[in-house]
């Protein structure tokens, strides 16, 4: 009878851990929505498919209507893995117990990517200074509000350095949208201007050249660091060694690979990196923290110097741990 208890015991422990195992190969991948869903499966489906072949995994893709979609999938454990944009990587590194990994690498050799403010080529715009003569006659189609080329870069680069607020106050219109409704509805002369990014317009000019030819670029930022790839931090190390070895080796010289990367927006393959890339875009997200609390003439001046001498002194840290 004890022995058949043991028994017991020992196949009941080795079913848990089966269990646990099972469930540690089991991957959700949170892909951020800079298109529809189903252009999205469409360019990222052969890359899963190549990465549960290579890993043993079993990953499958998740998709959202929105970046906090993602984040908040992270955050509650039903996203273990993640491609982001930098400012939605911040929240899922802050929120969501997540860790940057990899970044991607641009085909043509970019160490990332630029934000763009786009208009028809037909509208009344031809720079962008036309666009501040009197933003309350201009319909803006604005990035998600966790998108870094499409919201967080535009917002400090471009409007917070003109002191116009991004709100319905100051323009027509503000209608936030993902890149690719952004685009379509500048190239059909829909809104009068958009954010966007480079990728999404080399995207566009290899794909429908016809419809490039209808976007005038007004504005263009300094350069982003290219999106970041975020895993939970609780995963298993072994299963974090499996999704590292196959990001960096991926598309480095297998021909399917490159055209499987190439479908992505143009993307080459991916890169090592660490949580230390999201450092410029906490420096610009505490910059407009800053903004925000010096024009909010409802807190008390105490309140007010002490709240900025807080944002200062992690701008300060943040320059430092840059410079290691």
């Amino acid at each position: 009878m004890k022995l058949f208890r043991s028994l017991l015991a020992a196949s009941a422990a080795c079913l848990a851990f089966t269990g646990t195992a099972a469930h540690a190969e089991d991957l959700n991948f949170g892909i951020i929505s800079t298109d529809s869903s189903a252009v999205l499966k469409k360019a990222w489906q052969p890359f899963i498919d190549d990465l549960n072949r290579k890993t043993g995994l079993q990953v499958k893709p998740f998709f959202a209507t929105d970046y906090a979609g993602i984040i908040e999938a992270m955050r509650f454990n039903k996203v273990q893995l993640g491609y982001f944009g930098n400012a939605s990587a911040m929240q899922a590194v802050d929120r969501s117990n997540g860790e940057v990994f990899a970044k991607l690498r641009s085909a043509n050799g970019d160490a990332g990517y630029k934000s763009v403010v786009i208009t028809n080529v037909n509208s009344r715009f031809k720079t962008i200074d036309d666009v501040f003569k009197n933003t309350k006659d201009v319909t803006l189609g604005y990035g998600d509000p966790n998108s870094t080329s499409g919201t967080l870069v535009p917002g400090y680069y471009l409007f917070a350095q003109r002191n116009v607020a991004v709100n319905a106050k100051t323009f027509k219109a503000v209608l936030p949208a993902n890149h690719e409704s952004n685009l379509l509805a500048v190239v059909n002369n829909k809104i009068d201007i958009a954010t966007n990014n480079t990728i999404t317009l080399d995207t566009l000019e290899q794909t429908h050249p016809d419809r490039f030819k209808k976007v005038r670029v007004l504005w263009t930022s300094p350069v982003i660091p290219s999106d970041p790839l975020v895993y939970r931090k609780d995963l298993p190390e072994a299963t974090k060694q499996k999704l590292r070895d196959f990001f960096y080796g991926y598309a480095k010289t297998d021909p399917n690979e490159k055209k499987i990367m190439a479908a992505i927006t143009g993307f080459a393959g991916f890169a090592p990196s660490t949580d230390a890339q999201l450092i410029p875009v906490r420096q610009i997200s505490l910059f407009q923290e800053k903004r925000k609390i010096e024009s909010n003439a409802t807190l008390a001046d105490d309140d007010r110097k002490s709240q900025i001498a807080a944002i200062d002194a992690k701008i300060s840290a943040l320059a430092a741990e840059s410079k290691q």
